[in-house]
């Protein structure tokens, strides 16, 4: 693996009853573009005693991406938002100067059956100036999204420009998600159709970069300048994520996301105080953690 290059392992996390694979902030990169965390759920399955339940949390100066390959999320938030995420569609929560929200497993599907849920869930930090806008919600559905299909691979643009496609997903910087299936061995050239820093995320089967195998659970950054090509094995499924990175750095504490780390205390302050706007119909409420 050339020095240009980071491989890294998803790390478990907890959330409202699921593990999840986390795979970025990491110590040697804490963002890739203007995305600054990729959370990895499952596969796995919900039934009658294992329900996804988190409960209401707050989030500023960022936007959340749910984007599923099984099962289904329900997505409620302040601004009055609700809608069911299904195989395939984008949901896309800009949090700005604050927004709460929760996500769960929709009420028909807890009918005593089991069901799938795989899925990403993933940040995406705010140009500076846009850091304290006006909190949106906008949601695309799977047949919206641009796509193209050869014998060897199915590309399609979940939010963002890649490989001569734009997505109608409202998003705030320079970045694109691409979802890549291979349908037989095949290799995928990247050159001139995605810019900037990019990431491949593993999602399943293995690609083959410089003699080296990555497989699922694994996640390849670069640069579109260092990497061109890549080996993908028939069946692989990757999620290419990236873009042009802010001119600023980004902190993180807990769900808040800032240029500064005097608004990360703010938020920090108003969510104990309860000051954040709330979602209708739902008391429910996350404690900032104590080990924070």
């Amino acid at each position: 693996m050339a020095n240009n290059k980071l491989l890294t392992n998803e790390k478990q996390a907890n959330i409202g009853n699921f593990l999840v694979g986390r795979l970025l902030p990491i110590k040697e990169k804490r963002q890739v573009g203007p995305f600054t965390f990729i959370d990895h759920m499952g596969p796995a399955e919900i039934g009658p005693n294992k329900y996804m339940d988190v409960d209401q949390h707050p989030h500023i100066g960022l936007s959340t991406l749910t984007y599923l390959f099984e099962g289904e999320i329900e997505h409620k938030d302040s601004i009055g938002s609700e809608v069911i995420v299904k195989k395939g569609d984008v949901g896309f929560m800009t949090a700005g100067s604050g927004v709460s929200h929760t996500e769960r497993t929709p009420k028909a599907l807890r009918d005593g059956k089991t069901y799938p849920v795989h899925g990403y869930q993933i940040w995406v930090a705010l140009p500076k100036e846009l850091e304290e806008m006006n909190p949106e919600f906008h949601f695309v559905q799977n047949h919206e999204l641009p796509s193209k299909e050869t014998e060897e691979l199915k590309i399609i643009v979940a939010a963002g420009e890649g490989f001569g496609m734009k997505s109608p997903l409202k998003v705030h910087s320079p970045l694109f998600m691409v979802d890549v299936l291979a349908r037989k061995d095949t290799e995928l050239n990247i050159r001139n159709k995605v810019e900037g820093e990019i990431a491949f995320v593993i999602v399943k089967g293995r690609l083959t970069n410089e003699g080296q195998e990555i497989e699922a659970g694994q996640m390849l950054i670069s640069t579109t300048e260092n990497e061109c090509k890549v080996q993908l094995k028939q069946g692989t499924q990757l999620l290419l994520f990236g873009g042009e990175p802010l001119p600023e750095q980004r902190f993180l504490s807990w769900n808040f996301v800032s240029s500064n780390k005097d608004r990360l205390k703010q938020a920090q302050k108003d969510w104990e105080e309860k000051k954040f706007p709330k979602v209708a119909s739902d008391n429910t409420y996350i404690p900032f953690p104590t080990w924070k």
